[in-house]
């Protein structure tokens, strides 16, 4: 479990809104603060530049 940080919500804001939910766009700023994959079928989250596993 990873908890949510300032830095992450920082990094949320910031983000383009490829998805208008923040609860959708905050896995994606949590990937890229914390420099991980993000495991998702979603492939709008390519959009924001992170690596996406789907297995």
């Amino acid at each position: 479990m990873l908890p949510i940080l300032p830095a992450h919500t920082a990094a949320l804001i910031a983000l383009p809104f490829h998805h208008r939910d923040p609860f959708d766009r905050l896995p994606a700023a949590q990937a890229l603060i914390e420099d991980i994959p993000l495991v998702s079928a979603d492939a709008i989250f390519d959009q924001y530049g992170i690596k996406r596993v789907w297995a």
